[in-house]
């Protein structure tokens, strides 16, 4: 290994708009054997200056930088490197419980005679209250008003509890309610690209610039990698280290390159790309990977365009979906309302590190390349429950049908009580423009107006069984649409503004008119959700919609007007206006000409900047909240929603994790693709199950249950909530959807949550076993906290996804991998086989560990599976039982000292 450079070897100057900044320079890395940094990915560069710039301030040894400065495309990838995020980006569903565990963290350094305060944030974290609003009321006026007003009523605990954490922590801001969604947020304002930090070490006053860079917890944080900043999803456990300065441990990547050639078809949209980008990379297999953007095709992409394609990073599996700073970005920026001095120091910075594409850059080497042709984009929907599963326009009927089985019984239409009209299998009964994965791209809404605007003019109308909603994941959207006097015709449509926030994306519609619910359900009908949102797991949506299409918002406004599925609108007439002439989609498509000129005349950095100037003083609800003060949280003990968590006292005798697991019982038997939607929902709590048994008790009423994903600060109520998604499949119970299980040796069906108590009784360790992809889609650290609740030590799958892998291992929980060819259905487990797991030598990296499976009561077979606990820190952390009884290690050493606490923290469970 070459000798490592000091901060005097790497620290350069350099000029934008005469000012001089300091930087810690990569091409410096040269003069120690280096020599092939420009042919390494963008993403890859941005790890070295973060290394590098670690190693200069004594925060790391050299062994970072050797490594990622030498990776090669095709080398094996065994070794971990460490990564540290300039800041931290938490929205409200995942925020409130990291919040809760600081302020626990902070009860037991007072306890100790200690001062709370030491336990602070050691980067900035920026939490945006975007996923609590839940639209009730629709296609009226006053549906923002009305919906904002129950948000505050329902959520004043978690609120107050929020006031109080700003005021506490230093490092903290919070975004009220009703300002967006925090990607949207963060691509339009928050992210600067790069970062201007106090005077670099040995440089006087001059400030240091390095790469902006983050975390969030909430896997679409990656949309900010269209702005080339750094960053990814990550469990709210993973956040939690890193706000506490606790380096994070990330697996050197491969680095997949995704080739833009061609040119868009005219009528084809960002959304149609990426859900074919989405359903290309699903093939190809990029779980794990990197993800980078490189060809011509690049320049014909708008930012907008290319958040789209980022900001779905994990429906296709990577880590991370980075397009390198150039032009377009330094355009962005400008348009968005940055300072011209920011710009100037974007371009400048960019440019002197090798962190700049244009046409004169040389491609850098990636693991390997996939090509995609623009040209072949087409209009197209994903569905009905994956966003992965992409259908053409044209191919929709029949796509459907087929996935619900349904081509021979005809067309089935059963009159709704009260109403003029019928409902079948393919009526589309919610149409959503929601997500910022689409309401960030002004191309997208601006067709999507235009199009309504058309409708309107044609004497179109919403069908009157779809239920329609519009909620932009940003204010600027209404200035623009209003501008532009689109949203006249949108709000005629029914798609008047309900919300700033993630609203249908995340679940939180209204429920169906109840004359409509009961003709659906009595009937067992098919019926739909259109929504301009980036995922569509079963009963994530609403319960009793069986299929959810992703489409692109005017695909959304189209579909509401024809009202089913069952047609072909590239051939099929939508509807007939009032001279009673067919009015097809080519009829009131827009021209991209036509939204490129609307974009042009209506979009203006003041905008941006008018609206983001008082981004963190919230409307009148939020201000006239009270603001507890103190640096410790005074805890209620009547609070359904924000409860002390209990883990920092029971986790106090720290006992060491076994080295095996005897005699395990199968908690539930599971097929593939089980997202972590359905370990742990994040929508509206139904009216029957253990959740509703304990808040009723308390006497909440059913109207006021609220959302799991709300009621997170509580681990009461979501330890309940585990596996308890309608459309759950537990293969011990083939004919019952639900959180349902077989409780062995009597055989006795009941509840997960009540299957869980009785085996603890028994103190009998449970295992879940699944198929492949396990712990899909959303971050949410609870499906691992909710499982290691109910007393699950190891799940056994046929693969995993990145980040419900490395939350199990927070939590305590083994995961462990069939062989490839293995599976639970080639052992033919049923549920009642008993399981025991040993590992010789221990539980290690990437081992062997053996199954022992007992069928009756002499007959053991045994297989081998593979140890996914893949690096040295992840040893650390299953060992220690969790990242909570390590980071109680870590306060032992730190509390009487004058520092303050900088080793991670978990979430509570």
């Amino acid at each position: 290994m070459p000798s490592p450079c000091t901060a005097f070897d790497s620290l350069r100057v350099l000029q934008a708009k005469s000012r001089p900044y300091a930087y810690y320079a990569l091409h410096t890395l040269g003069a120690l054997g280096y020599t092939q940094l420009e042919r390494l990915p963008y993403a890859i560069r941005v790890l070295v200056e973060n290394a590098l710039r670690a190693h200069a301030l004594g925060q790391a040894d050299f062994d970072d930088v050797h490594a990622l400065a030498g990776w090669r495309p095709r080398q094996q990838r065994r070794q971990a490197v460490r990564f540290r995020p300039t800041r931290i980006l938490m929205q409200d569903f995942t925020g409130v419980p990291a919040l809760v565990d600081l302020a626990a963290l902070r009860d037991a350094v007072a306890a100790r005679g200690e001062d709370a305060s030491r336990v602070e944030p050691q980067v900035p974290v920026d939490l945006v209250i975007d996923h609590s609003v839940i639209i009730e009321h629709v296609g009226v006026p006053d549906a923002l008003r009305r919906n904002m007003a129950r948000e505050f009523e329902r959520n004043g605990e978690r609120y107050r509890f929020l006031r109080w954490a700003q005021g506490a922590f230093e490092n903290l801001r919070i975004v009220p309610p009703g300002s967006g969604i925090c990607h949207q947020v963060n691509l339009e304002h928050l992210a600067t690209v790069v970062s201007n930090d106090g005077p670099a070490m040995g440089s006087a006053a001059i400030p240091l610039l390095y790469p902006d860079s983050l975390v969030g917890t909430d896997s679409h944080t990656t949309m900010v990698n269209a702005l080339g900043v750094l960053g990814w999803g990550v469990g709210g456990l993973e956040a939690e280290a890193a706000m506490l300065g606790r380096a994070l441990e990330v697996q050197l990547p491969d680095v997949v390159g995704v080739r833009l050639h061609g040119r868009p078809a005219e009528g084809t949209s960002a959304t149609d790309l990426v859900l074919m980008l989405t359903q290309r990379l699903r093939k190809e297999g990029v779980v794990g990977s990197f993800v980078e953007f490189l060809g011509h095709g690049l320049d014909l992409l708008s930012l907008p365009d290319r958040a789209t394609l980022a900001n779905m990073a994990p429906e296709y599996g990577a880590t991370c979906a980075y397009f390198p700073i150039d032009g377009e970005t330094l355009r962005y920026l400008a348009s968005t309302g940055r300072e011209e001095t920011q710009v100037a120091m974007v371009e400048a910075y960019a440019r002197a590190q090798r962190l700049w594409r244009d046409g004169n850059t040389p491609e850098p080497s990636y693991s390997r390349v996939v090509d995609l042709d623009l040209g072949e984009v087409e209009p197209c929907l994903a569905g009905p429950r994956r966003p992965q599963d992409r259908t053409a326009v044209s191919d929709l009927e029949d796509s459907f049908e087929s996935a619900f089985g349904i081509a021979d019984l005809g067309v089935r239409r059963f009159a709704v009580a009260q109403e003029p009209y019928a409902v079948g299998d393919g009526s589309i009964v919610l149409a959503a423009i929601t997500s910022c994965t689409n309401t960030s791209n002004p191309a997208s809404m601006i067709a999507a107006g235009l199009l309504a605007q058309k409708a309107v003019r044609r004497g179109l109308k919403t069908k009157p069984w779809v239920m329609t909603s519009f909620a932009p994941g940003s204010t600027v959207v209404s200035d623009y649409l209003q501008r532009l006097g689109l949203q006249d015709s949108l709000n005629r449509l029914g798609f008047d503004v309900a919300a700033y926030g993630c609203a249908a994306c995340v679940g939180n519609t209204a429920p169906l008119a109840a004359d409509l619910a009961k003709t659906v359900a009595d009937n067992d009908l098919a019926v739909a959700a259109v929504l301009s949102g980036n995922r569509n797991f079963e009963a994530r949506i609403n319960p009793l919609i069986k299929a959810n299409y992703l489409a692109s918002p005017a695909l959304v406004v189209a579909y509401a007007l024809a009202g089913s599925l069952r047609l072909d609108l590239l051939r099929d007439p939508i509807d007939m206006d009032e001279n009673a002439e067919p009015v097809f989609l080519r009829d009131i498509w827009p021209s991209r000409t036509t939204i490129d000129a609307a974009m042009t005349d209506a979009i203006r950095p003041t905008m941006f900047r008018a609206r983001y100037k008082r981004l963190f003083e919230g409307p009148p609800d939020w201000k006239a909240l009270p603001v507890p003060a103190g640096a410790t949280y005074d805890w209620d003990d009547d609070s359904t929603y924000v409860r002390c968590p209990p883990f920092l006292n029971l986790a106090g005798a720290r006992a060491d994790v076994p080295e095996r697991i005897d005699a395990a019982r199968i908690l539930l038997l599971l097929g593939d693709g089980v997202t972590t939607d359905h370990i742990s929902p994040a929508g509206p709590i139904s009216g029957e199950g253990p959740a509703a048994e304990y808040l009723t008790n308390r006497g909440v009423g059913t109207d006021d249950f609220n959302a799991f994903g709300a009621r997170r600060g509580n681990h009461e109520v979501m330890i309940r909530g585990a596996f308890a998604n309608p459309r759950l499949r537990n293969e011990m119970l083939p004919e019952r959807l639900g959180g349902f299980t077989r409780v062995f040796p009597e055989d006795h069906e009941m509840s997960v949550f009540d299957a869980a108590k009785r085996y603890r009784r028994t103190k009998t360790p449970l295992v879940i076993v699944a198929g492949k992809d396990y712990g899909g889609g959303s971050s949410r650290d609870w499906a691992a906290k909710g499982t290691a609740l109910l007393g699950v030590k190891a799940v056994i799958a046929e693969s995993f996804e990145r980040i419900h892998r490395s939350n199990l291992i927070a939590l305590g929980i083994l995961p462990l991998q069939f062989d490839d060819g293995m599976s639970r259905r080639s052992l033919a487990l049923e549920g009642p086989e008993l399981l025991s797991i040993t590992a010789e030598g221990g539980f290690s990296p990437q081992a062997i560990v053996k199954l022992s499976i007992r069928r009756d009561t002499t007959a053991i077979e045994q297989v081998p599976l593979r140890c996914r606990i893949d690096t040295a820190g992840e040893l650390e952390i299953f060992r220690a039982g969790g990242l909570l009884p390590l980071m109680l290690t870590a306060l032992e050493g730190k509390c009487g000292s004058d520092q303050r606490v900088d080793a991670p923290l978990p979430q509570s469970a």
